[in-house]
């Protein structure tokens, strides 16, 4: 089961994050982080990302909004960026999920993501 897990996530990671970005991750496991990345992998990407009530763009959507809350930038742009690549967001839509996330989260929440989007997209286009 959880090779299966393991298997599931992966492939709904590459689809989430793209292939640079998940060959990239692998190309740096170590025997510090290699256990972990393959929890992540399984948990996160293949026991939940895969549950089919929710579709991935809502995930995604879902998972931009969380990354504002716990004002985890790092996590926020990556999803914004690679959100944007596979054509799971657009710009509008993101605004939306800040403005939304402003009313919950605060403005300095909101006014740093937006911050933090507009960074997102000067490096998708270096």
């Amino acid at each position: 089961m959880a090779n299966e897990s393991y298997e599931a996530g992966m492939k709904v990671r590459r689809r989430v994050l793209g292939d640079p970005w998940v060959d990239r991750s692998l190309a740096n496991r170590n025997d510090f982080n290699a256990e972990i990345q393959t929890q992540i992998t399984s948990h996160v990407w293949g026991d939940i990302w895969t549950r089919p009530a929710i579709d991935l763009k809502t995930r995604r959507f879902m998972t931009i909004s969380i990354m504002i809350a716990l004002r985890a930038w790092a996590e926020f742009r990556l999803h914004v960026r690679t959100g944007l690549a596979t054509g799971d967001l657009t710009k509008d839509e993101l605004k939306e999920i800040i403005l939304q996330a402003t009313v919950y989260c605060g403005a300095p929440a909101g006014n740093h993501a937006a911050h933090e989007a507009e960074e997102a997209f000067k490096e998708m286009a270096k």
